[in-house]
């Protein structure tokens, strides 16, 4: 489909791509912006993807820019300007810039080419992963008269819509490439060994592999379990430090590490094709979420495996989920006055304000529940009232205390600070009216010193009371977006919250559907939710191949298999070609060898 949406798109048409992870979105985006005069606008929620996207078209001699969460605002307003007055195609964005009046400074001088969003689900209320900043891009087309393209890689029919709705298309215009992934085989197993079972599948399918767990102690306690038996196996999740996730990161997709086990956090947007397989350790709540992470394996068109293991279990944590995500709405009222209340905002105060929430503390002082206060608070962002960035890297920040022109007769301890302090001032205009985000590395670089050293002398000013010192942290942010309303003014949407809570209702449905299926392929199964209707059975999921390989028909493929090796074989080897579904083909052979029709393997 990539022609079709490109042609779309030089022809000046809002267009909505549904294409598989793999399936070239970036293609369809970029050659328009290349063949058009002017840059586009790229937003994307996904900061890793954002980078690598700028660096390969940088190497490919491509002038793009990036401007994300972490930059000060003195490397923003840069960036901006290089993008409005420099020769570049693409100017990158995280969805929350978009309403900065910063960007908003700049709208008007920027000759935007397209408006691109990528990961388009996130614009709908009913998608699994709403992001209440996409919003602001509907607003952005009031301002800017540039053609959309949209793109993700799951989508429901009533998403797609929501999705053209929301962006404000001047006409409904889906293409959809279709969701097959043929050389990727689903394969579902019930089990209570599930350490035991991803042991087996990293033994048996050669190659890099991803498990994806629930919960960071999960991520820690099974890449443990894997290191020990002797896999090259690391964890990620996002309350790792941006230094070491990026670091983890490297190492994997350099090969370096061959196995990463990882919540949600990891994966999106990351360019590795050679993923032989994903494996999912717990139970997806969404078949959307299920779909994009299997997705992940095989981008290079290689036969490879997404395997999902479960039990009873998982269905009942499932369900507890569920019902905690949607808490009441008198609850959640509640909430919202309490964390002006644990921040001591009075009332039509706050607005602008940025907390750095400390969740635990937070539940403790007022004795709540950690899941349901979290969902509460979700629900609350998804209303407007605020916006959350979870497990967000914190620039460190610097204020001058005491008055410039007293700041030369100051006795400071040590001979390297008035330079720093002078360097401070020259980068940071703000810097004695408010605690300012400085750029460590560059202030560094600036005064011939090592950043290590720069935060001792930082240190030194702080308690010399020369400075306000507020080094650099790693915590979940909550963006005040109005001031503090009074009891009964917080507006909650009873109508909107029912239909919210009976899509993720019916979402949680359709994965216990999923792996509790006997007889539907599983891809049909995944075609047919996301709205297509006609499809073909793989052959390769464990349903397909559990029909296939019936006593009558395994004995026949396995002698086959056999010969093709001349008789040398290994079990690892029958592993990789049988796949690592269905098990019975091992009782089979066992029969075959006690009766001489095949000789034993090769150990």
């Amino acid at each position: 489909m990539q022609e079709e949406i490109i042609r779309d798109a030089l022809e000046g048409r809002d267009v909505l791509a549904i294409l598989p992870t793999g399936g070239g979105k970036s293609v369809c985006f970029q050659v328009p912006a290349l063949m058009q005069d002017g840059i586009a606008l790229v937003v994307t929620p996904l900061i890793a993807l954002m980078k690598d996207q700028v660096q390969n078209l940088q190497d490919r001699g491509i002038r793009a820019l990036a401007v994300h969460a972490g930059m000060d605002r003195h490397q923003v307003d840069l960036t901006l300007n290089n993008a409005a007055y420099g020769d570049f195609k693409f100017l990158y964005l995280s969805p929350e810039r978009l309403k900065t009046q910063l960007f908003q400074s700049y709208l008007s001088v920027l000759n935007v080419s397209y408006i691109v969003v990528d990961e388009a689900h996130c614009i709908s209320q009913w998608g699994y992963d709403f992001r209440p900043d996409y919003l602001e891009i509907g607003e952005l087309r009031k301002k800017v008269d540039a053609p959309v393209i949209a793109l993700t890689a799951t989508a429901t029919p009533d998403v797609a819509d929501d999705i053209m709705d929301r962006l404000k298309f001047r006409e409904p215009n889906l293409k959809i490439s279709g969701f097959e992934r043929p050389n990727l085989s689903y394969i579902v197993r019930k089990t209570q060994d599930k350490i035991g079972q991803i042991r087996s599948i990293c033994e048996g399918v050669p190659g890099t592999g991803i498990v994806y767990v629930r919960s960071r102690n999960r991520c820690q306690e099974m890449a443990a379990a894997l290191k020990q038996a002797g896999i090259q196996a690391d964890y990620y999740h996002a309350g790792l430090g941006s230094a070491t996730r990026a670091q983890r990161q490297e190492e994997w997709k350099a090969g370096r590490t061959r196995v990463m086990v990882c919540t949600n956090a990891f994966g999106m947007g990351i360019d590795k094709a050679d993923v032989r397989f994903v494996v999912h350790a717990d139970l997806p709540d969404s078949p959307e979420a299920y779909f994009q992470e299997a997705g992940r394996a095989g981008r290079d068109g290689k036969p490879s495996w997404a395997v999902l293991l479960w039990n009873g279990t998982d269905i009942q944590r499932l369900k507890q989920i569920q019902q905690v995500s949607f808490p009441s709405l008198e609850y959640i009222e509640d909430i919202y006055q309490k964390l002006h209340v644990f921040f001591e905002i009075p009332y039509d105060n706050g607005m602008g304000r940025m907390l750095k929430l400390d969740l635990a503390a937070f539940c403790q002082r007022f004795k709540l529940q950690s899941s349901a206060a979290w969902y509460a608070l979700k629900y609350l962002e998804r209303e407007g009232h605020w916006s959350i960035a979870e497990d967000m890297d914190i620039q460190t920040r610097v204020k001058i205390d005491i008055d410039r022109t007293a700041l030369y007769s100051t006795d400071l301890p040590s001979a390297q600070m008035p330079g720093l302090l002078e360097q401070l001032m020259r980068t940071y205009t703000g810097i004695f009216s408010f605690p300012t985000p400085i750029d460590e590395e560059y202030i560094a670089g600036k005064c011939n010193t090592s950043v290590p050293h720069l935060r001792e002398m930082l240190y030194q000013l702080s308690i010399n009371h020369v400075i306000r010192y507020i080094p650099a942290d790693h915590a979940t942010v909550v963006y005040l977006q109005h001031p503090r309303l009074h009891p009964g003014d917080v507006q909650l949407t009873p109508k909107r919250y029912q239909l919210l809570k009976e899509a993720a209702e019916r979402r949680m449905h359709t994965m216990t559907d999923f792996v509790e299926e006997e007889d539907e392929c599983r891809s049909r199964f995944l075609l047919r939710y996301f709205g297509q209707e006609k499809a073909d059975d793989c052959g390769k999921c464990d349903i397909c191949r559990s029909a296939a390989a019936r006593p009558k028909d395994l004995p026949e493929r396995l002698k086959s298999l056999i010969q093709a090796h001349g008789g040398h074989y290994s079990l690892q080897q029958l592993r990789t070609a049988m796949g690592p579904g269905d098990q019975r083909w091992l009782d089979v052979l066992r029969e075959l060898i006690d009766r001489g029709e095949v000789p034993p393997y090769t150990p």
